[in-house]
């Protein structure tokens, strides 16, 4: 009985879900996540191919700009196949396996992320508190070794998780909430003990994208302390006008991911329509608005996108 037992978990399947209560008009629903995903596509793409085409963008901020569109690339990638899966064909079967090893890829890239935000407030600070060493601090391999650092940290971080949660028993609906896997929710089906899965989940949380958030807003108020002491008002615009698109990515970023883990924590209180909207908001957004941010705030690429188009 314990082989049939072991036999029928091992061909469990998760179900996922599309817009709650929206089944009948998922194709409509489809058109604006495929134009979603079709300009996080090209904005990425096209933001790598203006940086790697041009030599005078190969340059510290522009190379942390070229991690950040690999990685909300790799973030899009992620979710598209099984959300327009459901759209389009109402695909809403994934096996653990497949739904291990998107979650796998989601959470790496997620702190990939947030690690590179950091090394960018970094890149900043250095820029603005002290200039004349910037190119001797911020060499072509010490960056290269800083993102390379970002992306084994974050699979590092992630890569037990989904070998715990393949360990688990699976026995209640297994119905998860959104279009795609997240490892909050996939530990919520399991009927064995996720205690060490919800400390260790807390844990790296805090001492990841916590860290980075700190050490950020650490970043930030040093540069303004330094900005605040330069006596031409001029000058301090300027100088607070090279942040600008890297505040707004922060913020693109840590709000939607910080209204979620509220959302997922108090979910009694709101409806399941906000958490599924949230958790597209979380993943969708960033990779969307990123490239824009970046093509209308930083003169280099936003010229160079023009030049492109406008012979």
């Amino acid at each position: 009985m314990s082989a049939v037992n072991d036999t029928k978990f091992q061909s469990a399947v998760f179900f996922l879900t599309g817009i709650l209560g929206q089944e009948d008009v998922h194709v409509w629903i489809s058109i604006p996540f495929c134009l979603i995903y079709f300009t996080s596509i090209l904005g990425n793409s096209l933001i790598l191919f203006i940086i790697k085409s041009d030599p005078n963008l190969h340059e510290p901020m522009y190379i942390f700009i070229s991690m950040l569109a690999i990685t909300d690339l790799g973030l899009t990638i992620s979710t598209l196949p099984t959300t327009l899966g459901i759209f389009w064909f109402n695909s809403r079967e994934i096996s653990h396996n497949a739904c291990f090893a998107q979650l796998f890829f989601i959470s790496s890239l997620s702190f990939t992320e947030s690690s590179v935000l950091s090394s960018m407030a970094f890149d900043r600070f250095v820029a603005i508190c002290d200039p004349l060493r910037y190119a001797s601090i911020l060499t072509p391999a010490r960056v290269a070794k800083m993102g390379l650092v970002s992306l084994l940290r974050g699979v590092v971080l992630v890569f037990p998780v989904p070998i715990l949660l393949k360990q688990y028993r699976y026995c209640h609906a297994n119905i998860l909430s959104h279009s795609y896997c997240l490892p909050q929710e996939v530990m919520r089906m399991a009927c064995s003990d996720i205690t060490v899965n919800i400390i260790g989940g807390l844990f790296v949380t805090v001492s990841s994208v916590g860290l980075d958030f700190l050490l950020i807003l650490l970043s930030y108020v040093k540069i303004l302390k330094t900005v605040l002491s330069i006596a031409s008002h001029a000058e301090r615009l300027k100088a607070l006008n090279t942040c600008i698109s890297h505040i707004c990515v922060v913020l693109l970023f840590y709000m939607p991911s910080i209204s979620l883990s509220v959302i997922y924590r108090l979910r009694k209180s709101f409806s399941p329509l906000v958490e599924i909207v949230m958790g597209h908001v979380y993943l969708l957004v960033p990779p969307l608005m990123n490239p824009i941010v970046y093509s209308l705030k930083t003169k280099a690429i936003r010229a160079r996108i023009i030049r492109l188009f406008v012979k």
